[in-house]
């Protein structure tokens, strides 16, 4: 039997693949700390599972509308409104299985055959998977360490080509917890206006940002630069639902039927239950929100100061999302590694701590750490890694 090119051409996820090996591990009776996870260690708030529990209990298992509930898009519209001051019409939204899957069926809707799309290094690793698929190319634009690892307008104009067909923008960014600032998101603005290049705006984890810094949305800079953006988002990470599976996207109506008419011949429907749980989330409470936020940031204010006491490591502070990104390429040297590859996964063979290479990020001098779990064991890894670093150090 052959595959498809396009599947063997795939990578493998690497944050699924360390995370297994570090159950392999548990499963074994060793005592490994994952750092891997992408998703909040809290549960769902209540209130989200009651109203769950409610529609189903109400009859509510049945076929939606393949774009998703209205009351949902009506939630996410009144959601835009509150936090962006932006207005989108419940034909210009459409709810998926996640972030991920509008993300995935934006891609099929938007690509042909050898069309590029722009995506800054470090990158989600799914976004060049995902435009591959869809039979695009990815072009990557590094954003260096430097520049807190964004690009510059400068550098989105080097690579614009007869064939740019969109640019990725994840702000908060995952693996990097950086935050692009308005006057920055408005230089980038500024150069796909005058190229007619198609903004994609990744914003799943806008809820969670620390210190004084502020979340902005590109598309609500300005009219012109809201209809050049697709927004996506979610309630995985806002409202710790990574298992529920709700995401949506919000832009340009015939983008959004065009994605609508792909998912009425794929998922016919976002699950109705989790989208009844959806609703709860951004009707209700947000308080659960907040307190998520907070221990977060006590988390990243906790540890921070004690990772880049390790030998060989620097780190730039986090402004958002539960990610450290260290550049450890010095701790590697220093232990005897050639990579920082067969760093992480000595760190794991040796210490038991299971954290993510960079390079399945673009940016093969660093690991990506998750602080979504507990504090305690946040700084015992913390410590496994420097007593780990210590006892290699040539």
């Amino acid at each position: 039997m052959q595959l498809a090119k396009r599947v063997k051409s795939l990578t493998p996820s690497t944050t699924l693949a360390i995370t297994a090996k570090a159950k392999e591990l548990k499963l074994q009776g060793h005592d490994v700390i994952g750092l891997g996870a992408g998703e909040p260690d809290f549960n769902t708030p209540q209130h989200i599972i009651d109203a769950a529990v409610i529609s189903m209990n109400e009859g509510h298992t049945k076929y939606t509308p393949a774009a998703g509930l209205q009351g949902l898009k009506e939630e996410i519209a009144k959601k835009f409104k509150r936090d962006q001051g932006i207005d989108y019409a419940l034909n210009e939204i459409i709810v998926g299985c996640g972030a991920k899957h509008a993300l995935y069926t934006l891609f099929q809707v938007l690509l042909d055959d050898e069309d590029e799309v722009i995506i800054p290094t470090p990158y989600w690793v799914s976004y060049p998977e995902q435009v591959k698929l869809a039979g695009g190319v990815p072009v990557y634009v590094e954003g260096s360490e430097e520049n807190d690892y964004k690009i510059t307008p400068e550098q989105l104009k080097q690579v614009i080509t007869e064939k740019t067909k969109a640019v990725i923008i994840n702000s908060p960014s995952n693996p990097t917890g950086m935050l692009y600032s308005q006057v920055e998101l408005e230089a980038l603005g500024e150069v796909c206006l005058q190229k007619n290049i198609l903004i994609v705006s990744d914003e799943i984890y806008e809820k969670l940002i620390y210190g004084e810094n502020k979340h902005v949305s590109i598309a609500q800079i300005s009219p012109e630069l809201r209809k050049q953006t697709i927004i996506i988002n979610g309630v995985s990470k806002s409202h710790s639902m990574t298992g529920w599976r709700i995401g949506y996207a919000a832009g340009n109506q015939e983008i959004i039927k065009a994605m609508t008419n792909l998912a009425s011949h794929s998922t016919s429907n976002p699950t109705t239950t989790a989208q009844y749980g959806a609703i709860a989330a951004y009707s209700g409470s947000q308080e659960p929100v907040e307190e998520m936020r907070k221990a977060f940031e006590n988390r990243l204010n906790q540890i921070y100061g004690k990772l880049i006491d390790i030998p060989g490591v620097t780190c730039i502070k986090p402004q958002g999302a539960f990610y450290l990104f260290p550049n450890v390429k010095k701790a590697a040297e220093l232990t005897g590694f050639s990579s920082v590859d067969e760093f992480s996964a000595a760190l794991l063979e040796d210490a038991m701590v299971a954290v993510v290479p960079g390079s399945g990020f673009g940016a093969p001098d660093n690991l990506r750490l998750s602080y979504a779990t507990s504090l305690e064991l946040l700084e015992a890894a913390i410590e496994r890694i420097h007593q780990f670093v210590n006892s290699k150090i040539k």
